[in-house]
């Protein structure tokens, strides 16, 4: 039976070259001298000589160049190795390249995740900050409930998340940069009762109300609210889509919780009551990333065009004296 190869073996067959070898003989090999390649490199031409037979006695001896009256000429193994060693020293600069892009954000690839909420008002207005500074860098995006996104997150598939703590997921495990609190409105029809009400609500007076959400089960979603002040919501309308909700509310087949987030982008027919929800734990918002892994340089960038339009997003949304609208 033959002897099977010894990887080991292969691996020693493999010449370890350096770089700065390679560097000089195509340095030789374009000028046609050493004395040519010494002066473009500001070496001696002793010195590039030695490079050159260091590389020749990695390659198994053989002549790289014939030396001639005037100049040298790659011999046959030189011109066999001149292709291989330019792929090299080009993959080099490529990858010195991209590690600088990476570095000064100037490319690259960004992989983040946002809740759909962030995504009416928060995540484009950071995002179109973000495209403005670093054009370069290509973005890609996932929407996605907070516990998906973490796994994701977790799993490597997304280099930054905005969460929220909703849902109630463990967040411990997360490098969280926190971009806002959100305060809680409930949605009506222009003609409901209450829309001329002055002031924060109690969610008790709805109590009997029917509910649009994303939800048939208030856990884990903005619901939750209700349960802690002492009522289980009556969910007549599943809706998951966010403009959907609102073509719900205005028909008056319900009422909706809207959170902060999503307050700037609501109908001209439908008013937003403010939540009073004393004591409460607030609904806040994250940037999360995995905590000890390190991340691209992206990433840093992103999240300040997040805070800042974070803090644009909260002085914009303020409730109306008569809680119809945005100030």
């Amino acid at each position: 039976m033959a002897a099977m190869p010894d990887s080991h073996d292969s691996r020693q067959e493999i010449p370890d070259l350096s770089t700065v070898w390679l560097r000089v003989f195509l340095e030789v090999a374009r000028t046609g001298s050493f004395t040519g390649a010494a002066r473009a490199l500001g070496w001696t031409q002793s010195a590039v000589s030695r490079q050159i037979s260091s590389l020749e006695g990695a390659l198994g001896g053989a002549p790289l160049f014939d030396r001639l009256p005037r100049g040298v000429r790659p011999t046959g193994a030189g011109r066999t190795l001149v292709p291989y060693a330019e792929s090299v020293v080009e993959a080099l600069h490529g990858a010195g390249r991209e590690l600088a892009a990476l570095r000064d954000v100037t490319g690259g690839h960004l992989r983040f995740g946002a809740f759909a909420t962030a995504d009416a008002a928060l995540v484009p207005d950071a995002l179109g900050v973000f495209r403005t500074r670093h054009p370069g860098v290509r973005v890609s995006r996932e929407e996605g409930f907070t516990p998906v996104l973490l796994d994701r997150l977790t799993a490597g598939h997304l280099d930054l998340a905005v969460v929220s703590t909703t849902a109630g997921a463990a967040l411990e495990p997360y490098a969280l940069h926190r971009l806002l609190d959100e305060s809680l409105y409930v949605a009506v029809p222009a003609g409901h009762p209450l829309a001329e009400g002055h002031g924060p609500v109690p969610l008790a007076r709805f109590a009997d109300a029917d509910w649009i959400s994303g939800s048939a089960r208030p856990e884990g979603t903005l619901l939750d609210a209700a349960v802690r002040q002492g009522f289980r919501p009556r969910v007549a309308h599943v809706v998951g889509e966010w403009t959907a909700k609102q073509g719900y509310v205005a028909a008056g087949l319900g009422v909706a919780l809207v959170p902060g987030l999503a307050a700037a982008s609501v109908r001209p027919d439908i008013v937003l009551l403010p939540v009073a929800d004393e004591g409460a734990p607030a609904r806040a918002v994250y940037a999360a990333t995995v905590r000890g892994r390190a991340p691209v340089p992206a990433v840093g960038a992103f999240v300040g065009a997040l805070r800042e339009a974070a803090g644009r997003l909260s002085a914009a949304v303020r409730p109306s004296p008569t809680g119809r609208g945005m100030a």
